[in-house]
């Protein structure tokens, strides 16, 4: 789908008004901005920004509003390093919908129940295959695009140094600035990344790829154009966001000593889901979840 087209979708969805948070784990433009507010306010090192000309702003949020972003974020080894260490040492499943988790030997892992639930159409993401590497622009929303995640393999990626050393005193890392825009068309939060390597030199989408978990490489994650600067990017695609948002949301209110999680909290969560995706891109998520404060509705 072009970019014309993907706008023209965009124009004819309704702006959802009315707050579905709690039974859907999606969010009014209102709500988004106001779980960015919280974010923005516990974790100084985001902040918004506005499109990089007029046209690119979307009217449903307001102008200096359009998107959250941190930048120079550090992430200092290869997820794909890391997978291969894990997988070698049996320290790494996917759950039952396809999350990776560790594996500690006893079952289930019971961290990750909160993921737990049939996706929207029922399936459970496809097995890893190792996707070839490619910068072939992804520019498509469509959920059929993600299906063709089987025809790659990805023998031939290379693999980079976990970090350099520069001195005794400095180490030199890639760095990632992290955006999150809102998406109208399914009324959640998308995260989009760009990376520099050591040297500040912007990352490939090969390289950027080997900062995420293989599992999601060209299936979840992909090449894509960023709507407010028309950067070219990796994306980490919404389709199922809401529904899992739902699900988490749903676990830890209901498990032991859980109570009401607010719109406040919304983000939170939902960077400690992404963090499934790219665990060695050390954002700030750390602060805990507030589940006794007052509820979305």
């Amino acid at each position: 789908m072009t970019s014309f087209l993907k706008n023209v979708r965009e124009s004819l969805t309704p702006t959802l008004k009315q707050t579905a948070f709690l039974e859907r784990g999606v969010l009014t433009p209102e709500e988004f901005v106001k779980a960015g507010d919280e974010l923005i306010f516990k974790c100084p090192t985001w902040s918004w920004e506005a499109a990089s000309d007029e046209s690119k702003s979307r009217s449903h949020l307001p102008p200096n509003k359009q998107y959250l972003i941190t930048r120079n974020v550090p992430c200092k080894e290869r997820c794909s390093e890391m997978e291969k260490g894990a997988s070698s040492m049996g320290m790494m499943k996917a759950d039952a919908d396809g999350w990776m988790v560790e594996d500690d030997g006893q079952g289930e892992d019971e961290d990750f129940d909160f993921v737990e639930g049939e996706t929207d159409e029922g399936s459970k993401p496809a097995a890893t295959t190792h996707p070839a590497p490619t910068t072939t622009v992804v520019d498509d929303d469509d959920d059929d695009e993600y299906a063709d995640i089987a025809d790659f393999e990805d023998d031939n990626l290379a693999a980079d140094t976990a970090a350099l050393t520069v001195s005794d005193n400095i180490l030199a890392v890639r760095t990632y600035d992290m955006m999150i825009s809102y998406d109208k068309y399914y009324q959640t939060p998308r995260v989009w990344l760009s990376g520099y390597s050591e040297s500040r030199s912007p990352l490939t989408g090969e390289e950027m790829f080997e900062d995420c978990m293989s599992d999601y490489v060209k299936r979840t994650v992909t090449i894509e154009k960023f709507p407010y600067t028309s950067a070219v990017v990796i994306s980490i695609h919404p389709c199922q966001h809401g529904n899992v948002m739902k699900n988490i949301v749903s676990n830890l209110t209901q498990g032991e000593g859980g109570g009401e999680i607010g719109i406040e909290s919304y983000m939170f969560v939902f960077l400690k889901f992404v963090a499934s995706m790219i665990p060695t891109i050390n954002y700030d998520f750390t602060n805990a979840v507030d589940t006794g404060g007052a509820s979305g509705k």
